[in-house]
């Protein structure tokens, strides 16, 4: 890889470091150029990651405006790819009381944009997908991280639960879905500026509220109720704004409950495999305000009360989440 990168950039000599991964297989290295550029060197083993999906939306967003990475170099034989670098400002780093609503304004704004591209050609997040993504709640967190072992009946209510759950997700309006549109994957690259935007090559078509859920309902940093509330109304004005489209908030209030159910389940359940699985341990203390989220959507909504205290009671089983370092 490096002798890739070496060759690509010649003569400019390249200094190597090693930056934080993501939940997948990939790796990131910042590459300082001689010439005094810096760039961001991906390795994504097709095998595992297949770098094809990553190029092909990025090509699609920043045709819209959005802005993702430049491809600057690629080998997507072996799954190298050198992008351009957006810095550490990370939205996770830098949300603060003091700057929450700018940010996600201008985090929602982007998710507008992202919007308006149509979605033909990328995967349907259909009934399939999204069965199979809650079912790791079941299957990781449940059975491998808390030992819990279902009889039929309790396998029975959580598939009954996410087939409701995933009915209303494939009733609203589907769109552009970058799927994993949070705090640790948005960038500030300038002071008062759209934010970049990183690792969405998992877009889908799917349903509306799905994003806005992943921004306001982040799995690693949590706001008063009060203050989603208004920043999801906001996004609804913008978007009528933009779009003209006119979403009725009451529906879109429901839309986005059920929309953090289903992407919750997958988070906590994919948390408790990257931990016995892949030897990650640093994503489990993020699972009691990940699963709290769906306790809270599920009050909302009427007939999940019973759903949303089977989740309460799997928050109070959880063990103490283990240092960072300590590899299962």
């Amino acid at each position: 890889m490096r002798g890739w990168c070496d060759e690509t950039l010649a003569p400019a000599a390249c200094r190597y470091t090693p930056l934080r991964g993501d939940a997948s297989f990939r790796r990131y290295f910042r590459v300082e150029c001689g010439d005094g550029r810096n760039l961001v060197l991906m390795d994504s083993p097709p095998d595992r990651e297949n770098p094809t999906p990553f190029v092909a939306v990025t090509q699609r967003l920043t045709e819209h405006g959005v802005r993702a990475p430049c491809i600057r170099h690629a080998d997507l034989a072996r799954g190298f790819l050198l992008l351009d670098d957006f810095g550490d400002e990370l939205y996770l780093n830098r949300l603060d009381r003091t700057n929450v609503e700018t940010l996600y304004r201008a985090a929602m704004d982007t998710l507008v944009e992202i919007q308006r591209i149509d979605p033909a050609g990328l995967p349907a997040y259909d009934l399939e997908t999204m069965m199979g993504e809650m079912r790791l709640f079941t299957e990781w967190l449940l059975g491998r991280h808390l030992g819990v072992k279902l009889n039929a009946a309790d396998a029975r209510f959580f598939d009954e639960a996410f087939g409701q759950i995933a009915t209303d997700a494939l009733s609203q309006p589907q769109t552009f879905v970058h799927r994993d549109y949070h705090s640790r994957n948005l960038v500030v690259v300038e002071e008062n500026a759209p934010p970049g935007v990183l690792d969405y090559q998992d877009a889908v078509r799917g349903p509306i509220s799905y994003d806005l859920a992943s921004l306001l309902r982040d799995c690693y940093v949590s706001w008063p109720w009060k203050d989603i509330v208004n920043h999801r109304r906001w996004f609804l004005e913008r978007r009528r704004e933009r779009t003209g489209e006119d979403l009725e908030e009451d529906i879109f209030a429901r839309q986005f409950d059920f929309a953090t159910m289903l992407r919750h389940f997958k988070a906590g359940g994919i948390f408790a495999r990257l931990y016995h699985r892949d030897g990650k341990p640093g994503y489990l203390r993020n699972l009691p305000r990940t699963l709290g989220y769906i306790v809270e959507a599920a009050q909302r909504q009427p007939g999940f009360s019973e759903l949303g205290e089977r989740v309460a009671n799997a928050i109070r089983r959880l063990p103490e989440a283990p240092p960072s370092g300590t590899r299962r």
